[in-house]
């Protein structure tokens, strides 16, 4: 059973909801039963007494969540809120308000990202909701709650990548090939794209990215400077792997940075650095949700979707819900770039 939102919380109708690896990821680890689903897109059909900014009826795309009053969510930072984890993992509901419970009353974890969105209904907040035109489907708002906006940010703002200088993204997915899409917007030069599935670097080609390699040829690291006349400006790893992390690293010319948005290894595990003259020369940033402001940047998102410069509509597969397994392993195989739940 769902709760009643609380004053500053709100119920949406789910309409469709993007599958992460994030979520992917998570539920491997996960220690106990919890609903995830953190790229919720629908409608809203209850609102808390305090909520002022949206109504029922609002379409609305869910993102992550944050508190909007520590010095990083002031000074424009949500996605590194001091108080990230527990607004997006462990939860802010008090203890005898779950958002989620079995008929029997035992709580259930819901409130993931703040949504918990691979349900028909789930509680948000003011905080972590924008609002969508009306000629937005469902399913091509979705993504934006994160892959989108954290492959796209990564460029833009963590990066605030500079006309004509070279960028790299290692791993073709969702986050990588929005990455790949900011970069040609920012006029980054030139895109090299690295991936181990031809299909995936053939969509990279199409989207922007001037060289296309497979992860396995040989000399890929002299390859990638010879492209470059000495090496990268930015380099975004995607694949998570210490291979990967290390071949960003070691293609990054002097002055150069290096953003991370998939850990290498498992939680709590150490990774090693190459060292030498990267490890002083370089910049190495953790991206949290592409450093960015939901409430501006979802809404210029949507605006490069519906003008064509950022068609990130061809990364989407759509499914049915009661097909989340399939979605599941499809995601975890690579068949499916974005795979997105769609409700009837």
């Amino acid at each position: 059973m769902l709760d009643d939102p609380l004053p500053h919380e709100m119920v949406i109708e789910m309409g469709a909801v993007g599958l992460c690896h994030t979520d992917l990821s998570v539920s491997e680890w996960l220690p106990e039963p919890r609903v995830l689903g953190h790229e919720g897109a629908g409608k809203i059909v209850a609102v808390g007494e305090s909520v002022t900014g949206f109504a029922v009826g609002d379409r609305v795309v869910a993102t992550f969540g944050s508190c909007g009053h520590c010095r990083n969510c002031l000074t424009d930072h949500p996605a590194y809120c001091l108080d990230h984890e527990a607004h997006n993992f462990s939860g802010t509901r008090p203890p005898e308000r779950p958002a989620l419970t079995r008929a029997d009353g035992t709580p259930i974890s819901a409130e993931f990202f703040q949504q918990s969105s691979f349900a028909t209904h789930a509680i948000v907040t003011e905080r972590n909701c924008v609002k969508i035109p009306d000629d937005l489907d469902f399913a091509i708002a979705a993504p934006l709650g994160c892959g989108i906006q954290t492959g796209a940010g990564a460029v833009l703002n963590n990066f605030a990548a500079e006309a004509d200088k070279p960028l790299l993204v290692i791993g073709c997915g969702a986050v990588g090939l929005s990455a790949v899409m900011a970069a040609r917007i920012a006029g980054s030069h030139p895109i090299i794209a690295v991936d181990m599935i031809e299909e995936r670097l053939e969509l990279a080609r199409s989207l922007g990215a001037q060289h296309a390699l497979t992860g396995d040829e040989p000399d890929l690291l002299e390859t990638i400077r010879e492209l470059t006349g000495g090496g990268m400006a930015y380099a975004l790893d995607c694949a998570g792997k210490q291979q990967t992390f290390e071949l960003g690293i070691n293609s990054l010319s002097p002055g150069g940075k290096m953003g991370v948005v998939t850990v290498p290894g498992q939680f709590g595990e150490p990774v090693s650095h190459p060292g030498g003259l990267p490890f002083m020369t370089t910049t190495m940033i953790g991206i949290v949700e592409g450093d960015s402001n939901p409430e501006t940047f979802i809404p210029w998102l949507i605006e490069q979707q519906q003008s064509g410069a950022m068609p990130y509509e061809r990364l989407i597969k759509r499914y049915p819900f009661d097909d989340i397994s399939d979605a599941f392993a499809d995601c975890a195989n690579g068949t499916a770039i974005k795979p997105v739940l769609v409700f009837d």
